[in-house]
C-alpha cells in the first residue's frame, strides 16, 4: 500500500496543525503567526506502515527494543490504525480524540486486553494525553513515551535547561551519569533522564524558547542521531540538525504497572515563548 494515511487538518483562532489516523500521530502544530514547532522532513511524506521520525509518535506498550528481536521497536501503537472518536472546538482550542483497543491491535509479545485513549488539544499550547486502561484480570506493565520531535534552527546551537543534577542513562555509551548544568549537544545523544522537571529548549537561531512539561512521566528522553546515523534514516538524513527530541516517558526501571480496571495517563505539553 503506497498511499499516504489519512491526515486531519486543524485550524482555529490560536493555532493550526495536522494529525494522522495511523498511529494517532500529531504531525504538525504552530501557534497563530508562528513557525512550526514539530519537525517533519520537508521532502519525505508519511507512509503507511513506516512510522516517521517526525511529529509526536506514540511509543507503547514498550519504549525502545521490544521483548524479542522480532518485536517492533517502540511497540505496535504507532503503526496501528486508531479510531477517530471526535473533533471539537471550545474556547478557541480544538480537541481531537482517538481510541485504540485490543480488538484493533495486539501483539504476541503483549497479548493483554486494553484501551488506549489519545486526546490532542491544539490551541495556544499543544497538549497530548495518552490514557492506558487495563481491561484484563491481571496487572500489566507498560513502557511508553510521547516521542516529540521539536523543530529547531540548528541542534548544535540550542541550550537545554532544566535537567541539571538529574541522573541519566547514556544509551550511546552504555553508562549512567549525572547532568552537570545545562545540556549543549555536540554529538549523538540518546539519554534517558530520571526527571519529570520542566525542560526549556533555547533556540537562538529561530529566536524562541520551547517549554516542555508533563504529568504522569518519570523520564525525559533527549535524542538526536547526529550526522552518521542520520544517513540511515531517509526521513531525517541531512535534516538532522533541524530537530531535537525531548520526550516524556516511562522507561527502563520506571515502567508503569497498571492494575486490573485501573488507568494511567501520560500528558505532554509544549508552549512557545520569546527568547
Amino acid at each position: 500500500m503506497n498511499e499516504q494515511p489519512r491526515t486531519r487538518t486543524i485550524e482555529n483562532a490560536h493555532s493550526s496543525g495536522t494529525v494522522v489516523d495511523e498511529g494517532a500521530l500529531v504531525l504538525q502544530w504552530a501557534p497563530a503567526g508562528a513557525d512550526q514547532v514539530l519537525f517533519v522532513h520537508p521532502a519525505v511524506p508519511v507512509r503507511h506502515g513506516k512510522p516517521p521520525h517526525a511529529g509526536v509518535p506514540v511509543c507503547w506498550p514498550w519504549f525502545g527494543p521490544g521483548p524479542a528481536d522480532e518485536a517492533p521497536t517502540h511497540g505496535f501503537a504507532r503503526t496501528a490504525e486508531w479510531r477517530h472518536v471526535a473533533t471539537t472546538t471550545e474556547a478557541g482550542a480544538t480537541s481531537v480524540e482517538y481510541l485504540l483497543t485490543s480488538d484493533d491491535a495486539t501483539s504476541e509479545w503483549w497479548p493483554h486486553p486494553y484501551r488506549l485513549r489519545l486526546v490532542v488539544s491544539f490551541g495556544e499550547v499543544l497538549e497530548v494525553s495518552l490514557t492506558t486502561t487495563n481491561d484484563g484480570p491481571d496487572p500489566v506493565v507498560v513502557g511508553e513515551a510521547l516521542h516529540a520531535y521539536l523543530a529547531v534552527g540548528d541542534v548544535r546551537e540550542i541550550t537545554v535547561t532544566g535537567l541539571g543534577g538529574a541522573e541519566y542513562f547514556d544509551k550511546v555509551r552504555g553508562v549512567t551519569a549525572v547532568q552537570a548544568g545545562d545540556l549543549v549537544l555536540t554529538e549523538e545523544a540518546d539519554r534517558v533522564y530520571r526527571s519529570a522537571a520542566a525542560v526549556l529548549v533555547d533556540d537562538p537561531v529561530l529566536g524562541r524558547r520551547l517549554r516542555v512539561e508533563s504529568e504522569g512521566a518519570a523520564n525525559r528522553v533527549v535524542w538526536n542521531p547526529w550526522d552518521d546515523k542520520a544517513r540511515d534514516l531517509d526521513d531525517v538524513d541531512e535534516a538532522w540538525p533541524r530537530f531535537v527530541c525531548v520526550e516524556a516517558a516511562n522507561a527502563r526501571d520506571d515502567v508503569v504497572t497498571v492494575a486490573p480496571g485501573a488507568a494511567h495517563t501520560l500528558t505532554y505539553r509544549i508552549t512557545v515563548e520569546d527568547l
